[in-house]
């Protein structure tokens, strides 16, 4: 099956520079498909009537010149890959360009027919990896928006970036009216300095931030609401916070049996009825103590969670019937009911405690412990109200782990692989090792998609992952990027040797085929390979460093592996290489 052409218009007006161009396209085979105007007038014609994927615009025609004539290429072609043919002299105006839409641009001196097309080609694979990403970054809301617990996410200044559907049901905000206003600005005003004040206490003790406060939501109406956060941290000294994720939680009803429990126990039991079937309809547990600590009650919820029945329950001690104990040391917290009767106000559990059943099983729960007053404001016992947060805490989990990695393989994605790489980096520094970083394309991957389809293509790239992930250390990363390339931080090396090594083991390792639905598929490995500190001292340039690097691999010929050197530039793009 033939791979159709890509469609490309040359709007040029010199002949010489046409013919310049067309040829070296022509050169590569049927990769192109070129058509030549040399007007601006003839170019918005053919554009109104042809679908162009790819276009090379020269800005000095006979009936246009400058950012006047890109504009209007670009608004008749929106979706295609705009180039700008540039003389020496045109710098500033090709980054004018730039900035307009233009995707890169191109120095006519430098134009020969081994270079063009494969830069070409390369700038149309990275559009569909830049495509594959959106995707999949659509994939993530939608399984965001299922979600029933509320997400907040903020920058580092807390502002908002990012809400679900179940956060607009909370607070009764649109994503529009939420994006860039601060996480306190749905609080009601009555809590919101406790709130912060609270939040700053957590981020001093880098503890986990919890609290239960009312929303003001757009309507004017009022509800309770749980707030669980944490910080979104880079690696490095310092662990400098890139923002915030907030997990919003609808406690209202909760809150309403909590107002019913806080009447004197002669209400209590003068309603008796009433509050029995409340209670046994909500979904939290209910149990209270006298002021010995004896149960004196438990629902029907807090019957199932402790594995213990009211008659069998009613006056023992509330250790024997509430047992908790800490999930890390195992061993039994502070008795909340004293601690709560002490200080005669509303006290919480440590968020990492297990409720031990009856039976011996056990169970994540948060809850809150509150005095029981009676008319005359004497305290007479306690209350706690408790909830299991298994399915709270895996979604957290879950959610957590979605936006870390790549929804078809599994690997760490590009915000993972940043956080440890930045790590690293700093662990190198302080430890005088050296950390690697290598950028892989596979080659000849878009031939499986046009041939066999994606679902084999899909099939391919998992495939792929698992190869990559059995070579390399346990300790090392691999990442998928997006589309069909790969990146592999190894950290700690003693040489560059040892990332040559690494290198080598994966083109070896993938020159075995691939078997996915009974077809044998070669693919091979172009890889650029970029080294700290020699190559760079930050992210970003070891990051641009290694996919040059990449880059000079596919032209030398793909399935082999270059080191990073500096006269790897963009208008040298392909030196004479030399591998290891």
């Amino acid at each position: 099956m033939m791979i159709p052409a890509t469609h490309l218009l040359l709007i040029e007006s010199n002949p010489a520079d046409a013919k310049l161009i067309k040829d070296a396209l022509r050169d590569d085979g049927t990769a192109f498909m070129v058509e030549w105007v040399t007007s601006l007038a003839d170019a918005l014609k053919h554009l109104a009537q042809n679908s162009i994927e790819v276009i090379l615009l020269d800005l000095a025609l006979p009936d246009g010149k400058g950012l006047d004539v890109f504009d209007k290429v670009i608004a008749a072609a929106p979706d295609a890959l705009i180039l700008v043919l540039s003389a020496a002299s045109d710098d500033k105006l090709m980054r004018a360009a730039m900035k307009r839409g233009a995707h890169d641009y191109f120095a006519k001196g430098h134009i020969d027919a081994h270079w063009l097309p494969r830069a070409l080609k390369y700038i149309l694979e990275r559009k569909v990896s830049r495509i594959a990403l959106h995707e999949s970054d659509e994939r993530f809301r939608a399984m965001s928006d299922a979600s029933p617990l509320g997400i907040f996410v903020s920058d580092a200044q807390g502002n908002c970036i990012y809400t679900n559907a179940a956060y607009h049901t909370i607070s009764g905000q649109t994503l529009e009216e939420t994006l860039g206003t601060n996480w306190t600005s749905a609080i009601h005003p009555d809590d919101r300095l406790q709130a912060i004040s609270e939040w700053g206490d957590a981020v001093r003790c880098q503890t986990p931030f919890i609290a239960e406060v009312r929303f003001l939501r757009k309507d004017k109406s009022v509800i309770w609401t749980r707030l669980n956060a944490a910080a979104i941290r880079t690696g490095g000294e310092g662990k400098k916070s890139q923002g915030f994720v907030q997990i919003v939680e609808d406690i209202s009803d909760r809150k309403s049996i909590e107002m019913i429990l806080r009447l004197s126990e002669e209400t209590v039991f003068e309603q008796q009825e009433r509050a029995q079937v409340t209670l046994n309809s909500i979904g939290d547990g209910v149990l209270t103590t006298n002021l010995a600590g004896k149960v004196s009650y438990l629902n029907r919820v807090a019957e199932t969670m402790t594995g213990w029945t009211l008659k069998d329950a009613l006056g023992l001690p509330l250790e024997k019937v509430f047992t908790l104990i800490d999930a890390e040391t195992r061993k039994t917290p502070e008795n909340p009911i004293a601690r709560a009767l002490t200080a005669d106000t509303t006290v919480k559990l440590p968020t990492n405690c297990l409720l031990v059943r009856r039976d011996g099983t056990e169970s994540p729960i948060e809850d809150s412990i509150a005095p029981i007053h009676n008319r005359d404001n004497q305290v007479t016992g306690a209350v706690i109200v408790f909830h299991d947060v298994s399915e709270t805490r895996a979604m957290a989990q879950k959610m957590l782990h979605m936006a870390q990695h790549d929804f078809l393989t599994g690997l760490a994605n590009r915000a993972l692989l940043t956080e440890r790489l930045t790590r690293a980096v700093g662990l190198a520094q302080r430890k005088k090792k050296q950390v690697a970083l290598l950028f892989i394309d596979l080659d000849n991957f878009k031939l499986v998609n046009d041939t066999l389809g994606h679902a084999v293509g899909d099939k391919l790239l998992q495939s792929v992952a698992k190869r990559m992930t059995d070579v390399v250390r346990a300790t090392d990363t691999v990442c998928r990027q997006g589309g069909d390339e790969f990146v592999v931080l190894l950290t700690e090396i003693a040489q560059r040797q040892d990332a040559a090594q690494v290198a080598e083991k994966l083109i070896t390792a993938f020159a075995a085929p691939h078997t996915i639905h009974e077809c044998e598929l070669d693919v091979t490995l172009s890889i650029g390979v970029s080294i700290y500190p020699d190559d760079g001292n930050d992210v970003e340039s070891l990051f641009q460093h290694a996919d040059a690097a990449m880059y000079c691999a596919k032209t030398y010929g793909r399935n082999n592996y270059q080191f990073y050197r500096a006269d790897i530039s963009p208008s040298n793009p392909c030196p004479i290489a030399r591998s290891g």
